[in-house]
Parts: C-alpha cells; sequence; structure tokens
C-alpha cells in the first residue's frame, strides 16, 4: 500500500512540476510583451529573438492534446484487455485529457468571439 501511494505521490508531484512550469511560462511571455509593448522602436521588434508565432503555440497545444487524447484511450484499451494496469491511472489519463480538450474549446471560443469582434467594428 505504501508503494502505490509513494507512486501517486510522485505523480501528484509530477503534475504540480509541470502546472510550475507552465506558469514560468506565462510569466515569461507576458514580460517579454510588457518589455516589447513599453519600446515600440522598429529596432526593438527586429532585434528580438523570434519564439514563433501564434499559429505555431496553438498548433503545439492541440497536438499535445492529441497526444493525452490517444495516451488515455491506449491506457483505457490496455486496462479493457486485462492488462495490470491501475483503474485510478486510467481514470487521470482520462480526465487530463478532458481538461486538455476542454481548455482548447475555450481558447478556440474566445479566438471566435475575438474575430466577431473585430470583424464588426466599425471603420
Amino acid at each position: 500500500m505504501s508503494s502505490i501511494n509513494t507512486h501517486y505521490q510522485a505523480q501528484v508531484a509530477d503534475l504540480l512540476n509541470q502546472i510550475r512550469a507552465h506558469q514560468g511560462e506565462a510569466s515569461n511571455r507576458a514580460e517579454l510583451i510588457n518589455s516589447d509593448t513599453a519600446d515600440v522602436g522598429p529596432t526593438n521588434r527586429a532585434e528580438a529573438p523570434s519564439k514563433g508565432n501564434f499559429a505555431t503555440y496553438m498548433s503545439d497545444a492541440f497536438h499535445d492534446v492529441n497526444d493525452a487524447q490517444q495516451a488515455s484511450a491506449d491506457l483505457k484499451n490496455a486496462y479493457e484487455r486485462g492488462e495490470d494496469i491501475p483503474l485510478t491511472d486510467v481514470v487521470l489519463s482520462m480526465q487530463k485529457a478532458s481538461i486538455g480538450f476542454e481548455a482548447t474549446l475555450q481558447v478556440r471560443n474566445k479566438l471566435l468571439k475575438a474575430y466577431e469582434d473585430i470583424k464588426n467594428m466599425p471603420v
């Protein structure tokens, strides 16, 4: 029982580390955006290293969500075949995939709303 608890504690710690890493990336992006808007000169934009564009970030996010859904389906199928996989791992994987999908759907909805708002702006 103790080894199971340590296994799940390790998984929770891993998830927390991933969340903290994403929070750090988000704050770094916010600092980069703030520093770019503070100096709106053409030389600053040209000197800033290109780290990718919005389409690249979205494409990566879609691929990550797809990978999570595929991994979830693989775990579920393996569990249904009777392989030695804890049910909690299967449920956790399914929840990760579901949350990723819901987050992606919300981003999509926000993008469509922003597009419609811009499209309907008076010129």
